[in-house]
């Protein structure tokens, strides 16, 4: 837990999203988990014992600089490893739409933990159909700042694909929240919500 006197660094909105969905004192795996932010916030404020997998080596470096048990690994390939309920809560923050089978990491994400934690960007948002449909070229926004032939994103969807899914799945939704330049949606997300957080299980 935070020292009394010290501040945590305050979660950017989407992160403060998945954050409120994790129960203190909870058992953490954060599936591509960065430089460590998440998990070290869960750690210093809410007690959380975290571990994380993260593909790029220069952000597992930093993680474990941070403190962090962070492991180089990939979610598509290597899940697999980890037992049945081996976590109260498994994390997938923006990170979805970089798997090669999101499918498949879905089901393990609720296979390896008791809940699942899922954020990631709409690409049904007005702002992404609106310059499509008058620019004709994939957008760049806020919650797709890079261009199409840089991305590292390869499968995008839409609030509405990605309930779809989780229906054809048949994963039970605990609860679904749309953000809007960090402030939550609660009328047409679908349209209107440039990020999804959903938490799941099976």
């Amino acid at each position: 837990m935070t020292p009394p006197g010290i501040t945590p660094i305050p979660l950017r909105p989407d992160l403060a999203a998945v954050a409120a969905a994790v129960p203190e004192g909870a058992r953490v795996l954060d599936i591509g988990c960065g430089d460590g932010q998440l998990l070290a916030w869960l750690r210093d404020t809410k007690g959380v014992e975290g571990r994380g997998i993260e593909l790029d080596a220069g952000d597992v470096a930093a993680a474990v600089g941070r403190g962090l048990a962070v492991v180089q690994g990939d979610a598509d390939t290597d899940l697999g490893d980890y037992a049945d309920d081996a976590f109260d809560v498994v994390i997938l923050s923006n990170t979805l739409q970089a798997m090669q089978r999101p499918a498949e990491v879905l089901a393990q994400l609720v296979r390896i933990g008791r809940s699942a934690v899922v954020s990631f960007p709409n690409f049904g948002h007005w702002r992404v159909r609106l310059s499509l449909a008058l620019g004709g070229r994939m957008p760049v926004t806020r919650s797709l700042p890079v261009s199409w032939h840089e991305t590292p994103n390869i499968h995008f969807c839409t609030i509405a694909d990605f309930e779809a899914l989780a229906d054809q799945m048949r994963l039970t939704v605990q609860s679904r929240t749309g953000l809007a330049a960090g402030q939550p949606v609660t009328l047409w997300p679908n349209l209107l919500a440039d990020t999804g957080v959903f938490v799941l299980s099976r």
